[in-house]
Order: C-alpha cells, then sequence, then structure tokens
C-alpha cells in the first residue's frame, strides 16, 4: 500500500439551515507521509464530485483551507469551499451514481495528492429533494417493495401516465441483501452486501452445501434473488449452493445488461510493508470465534514494522490506531518497538460487511 495520506468521510446529511442547504458536512483524517494523523496543522483540501465512475466526468471541484485538531480531525462543508470547477447548485443529484474524489495537501499550498475516491452511496436528501425532476421529458422514478423501479410522467397538456418500468437495464437493485440455509432463510437476519464500485460483496465462513438467495429489503415479500443460467442473477431464481466448507467472498457484479453471482473461497494474508519479519506462521482460520491469527518473529523499529491486512482485493489497516481495522487505511504499526527484534502474534476478524477488529500481543 502506498498512499500517503488516508481520509475517512462520514456524510452527516446534516442541514445547514432551514431553507434546502447548498452544502453537506464532511469529516476527515489528515496523515502525514509517516502515517501519523497531522495535529493542529494546516491542510488543503481539494474535493470533487464525479459522475458515474471513480475516474468519471468532473462535475465540480472545490477547494478548502483548513485547520486540523489535537487528532488529525477536518471538518468542512461540501459545497461551500472556493469553487474552481462547475457550481454545487448545478449538480443533478437524482441522476446517475456520484463519486467523491479527495485531494490533500497536508503543507497546506496546492501540491495535491490524491487520497481516495469513493461512491457517495447516499446523497443528500436535500438535494434529491429539490431535482426529482431535473428537466423537460424526465420523470419521477419510484421502486416498490420488492425491488423494482417505475418511472411517472406527465405531459405537456398535464396528463399523467401511468407508471412504467425504468429502462435501467441492470438486474440488481441497489440494495441487496444475503440469507440462506446457514441463517433458515429468515429475512429479518439477511445480511447487506457492500456496494463497491460495480459490486455487492460480503464476507462470510460458509460450510459445504449452504443455499444462498438474496433479497430486496429485510422484510418478508421482498423480492428474492437466485442464480440462474451462467451465473446469473435473476428474480425468483434457484439457490446458489456453496460447494466445500470456507471463509467466502460473495460477490454479485453488475455489467449492466446482467448480474453475476460468484463465490470464491479466500485466505486473508497479512502483508508487510518494505522489509518482511525473519519467519512468520501460516495464516489459520478459527471457525467457532471466525478469527485468523498468526505469529511472526525478528520485529524491530526498522525491518517489518509496519503492514496491512489484505482480503480478496481490499487492504485493511487502522486510520485512528484503535484496534478497529478500516478499507484503505493506513498500515498498523507493532507496538514498542526496539532495535531488539520481538515476537508478536497478530489475531484479527473480518464481518460481512467489511469492518473488523486486530489485537497484536507480544510473545
Amino acid at each position: 500500500m502506498k498512499k500517503l495520506y488516508t481520509s475517512i468521510g462520514l456524510f452527516l446529511a446534516t442541514l445547514l439551515s432551514a431553507q434546502v442547504p447548498q452544502a453537506f458536512s464532511y469529516q476527515t483524517i489528515a496523515f502525514n507521509a509517516a502515517g501519523a494523523p497531522i495535529a493542529n496543522g494546516n491542510v488543503a483540501l481539494k474535493i470533487s464530485i464525479l459522475e458515474n465512475s471513480a475516474t468519471g466526468t468532473v462535475l465540480y471541484t472545490e477547494t478548502h483551507n483548513k485547520t486540523t485538531n489535537a487528532k488529525g480531525l477536518v471538518n468542512l462543508n461540501i459545497g461551500q469551499g472556493t469553487a474552481t470547477t462547475g457550481t454545487f447548485g448545478g449538480i443533478n443529484w437524482g441522476a446517475n451514481t456520484k463519486f467523491l474524489k479527495v485531494e490533500m495537501d497536508p503543507a497546506g499550498g496546492s501540491n495535491y495528492t490524491n487520497v481516495g475516491v469513493n461512491q457517495l452511496m447516499s446523497v443528500p436528501y436535500s438535494q434529491v429533494s429539490k431535482t426529482v425532476v431535473t428537466g423537460s421529458g424526465q420523470g419521477i422514478t419510484l421502486t416498490s417493495p420488492n425491488g423494482t423501479p417505475y418511472t411517472l410522467n406527465v405531459s405537456d397538456s398535464g396528463t399523467l401516465s401511468l407508471p412504467t418500468t425504468s429502462s435501467s437495464s441492470s438486474t440488481a437493485p441497489t440494495n441487496l441483501y444475503m440469507y440462506g440455509s446457514h441463517n433458515s432463510f429468515n429475512a429479518t437476519t439477511a445480511e447487506l452486501l457492500r456496494n463497491v464500485g460495480n459490486k455487492k460483496i460480503g464476507y462470510r465462513y460458509l460450510p459445504a452445501n449452504t443455499q444462498l438467495k438474496f433479497i430486496s429489503s429485510q422484510a418478508n415479500g421482498a423480492q428474492v434473488y437466485g442464480v440462474g443460467s451462467q451465473s446469473v442473477l435473476v428474480p425468483n431464481g434457484s439457490d446458489f449452493n456453496i460447494s466445500s466448507n470456507g471463509f467466502y467472498e460473495i460477490a454479485i457484479t453488475d455489467y449492466g445488461l446482467s448480474a453475476t453471482i460468484a463465490a470464491e473461497n479466500i485466505m486473508p494474508s497479512v502483508d508487510f510493508i518494505g522489509s518482511y519479519p525473519s519467519s512468520m506462521t501460516p495464516l489459520s482460520y478459527n471457525v467457532t470465534n471466525n478469527t485468523f491469527s498468526t505469529q511472526v518473529f525478528g520485529i524491530t523499529n526498522v525491518m517489518a514494522s509496519t503492514f496491512v491486512i489484505t482480503v480478496g482485493d481490499e487492504e485493511y489497516g487502522d486510520n485512528l490506531s484503535d484496534g478497529n481495522i478500516d478499507v484503505g487505511g493506513a498500515p498498523i504499526t507493532f507496538p514498542n518497538l526496539t532495535s531488539t527484534p520481538k515476537n508478536y502474534q497478530i489475531t484479527f476478524t473480518i464481518n460481512f460487511n467489511g469492518t473488523g477488529t486486530y489485537t497484536i500481543t507480544q510473545l
């Protein structure tokens, strides 16, 4: 992992006035090149809203100069910075996927470094509410309880048309939950798959012959999805079968015209930044308490002092050094390092939604 800085965003959907606000709140933690939070420092940020993808068209860009607090935390209102591209009020929040790109100069200048691009999983309600219909000929899209989208239109004479199925070709609803024989097909305890780009993913240990299906909400009667021919996700399809015991990444990849289901039996890894330890034991998994563990030997303050946890295509670190892992987080550092080699045990958990915890114990 080669990132100089790492940020985490918390979209708070905070009303800034009694009227529709032209902004929404954002928090980030600023890190320096050594991976430490920048405490009480002046930093510059460049915020961009992109259309459709992480490399899509830039709809709007603004800059901020802020002072971090004692823990490196920065608070700002996106929409109230110095605009350099487009206008915040001109963004059509009701159409297409939006991505947030954050760039930072920890010295407070304009030498920005890209610290991350993330999909806005839910756009600010107030912005959508004022742009439900954004141009002539555009209708209002409504989603039924089973996840089917419908469009309501009106003619120039004011005649309202009956809803028609949305032209969207995606077969997967925005939110999709997994359940199956492992939880007795109980919809209320179905687990939400996490949206990552054009994928929906979840991590879970599953025994052989587990039968899986997917549902549009945690409600009885919601639309159920299964597998069709060539592993395509289809409404009311067959159960998806897990062939062997293992810790799986369940992934539904949406290609626009269709979405496919895949289950990959994976083993996470502990990957060191720079040098490697003198030796380490193979990573083991405890099914009972859902923990992975390994022992590493010969760690010093100059050798194998930091690491990340790799799960599938994702790297995890720890932004706050609080024992919780974060996707794309800062590398984790061993405690109490000196020039004398030390040995440690690393234990961590990975939850279905990609959250988790870790402990480091000196041996």
